[in-house]
């Protein structure tokens, strides 16, 4: 088996260094995530937003509420067009670039499809 081969994408943080551990297990050196290749393959998963609608990788969204941000001055503000989002399967369940503040994590439930 190549490298190449070995390292897989992680399903958190999308770092491509991903490295097999055995037992179809692989481990993120980035965020320390653990998975099973054969679950996160099969696994699918659905991410709503506040109304309901189902939300994809790549979609563009807006914030409803304005959220406070830890170590920043100012809160993301209510109507900000967040673009190019990329779904987790975790309790904050999009990850996102915002400008001016970097990347972030968003609950779903805090956006709506645009």
């Amino acid at each position: 088996m190549s490298m190449s081969e070995e390292m897989k994408a992680c399903p958190i943080c999308e770092s491509p260094y991903g490295y097999f551990t055995g037992n179809n297990s692989y481990t993120c050196p980035e965020c320390s995530h653990e998975w099973n290749l054969k679950k996160t393959e099969n696994d699918s998963f659905t991410v709503n937003d506040c109304n309901g609608n189902p939300l994809q990788n790549g979609d563009s969204v807006i914030v409803i509420k304005n959220l406070p941000v830890k170590g920043a001055p100012k809160p993301i503000k209510s109507g900000t067009k967040v673009k190019n989002i990329r779904l987790v399967d975790a309790d904050h369940n999009i990850n996102c670039k915002i400008d001016g503040f970097g990347s972030m994590q968003l609950k779903s439930e805090f956006v709506r499809r645009s």
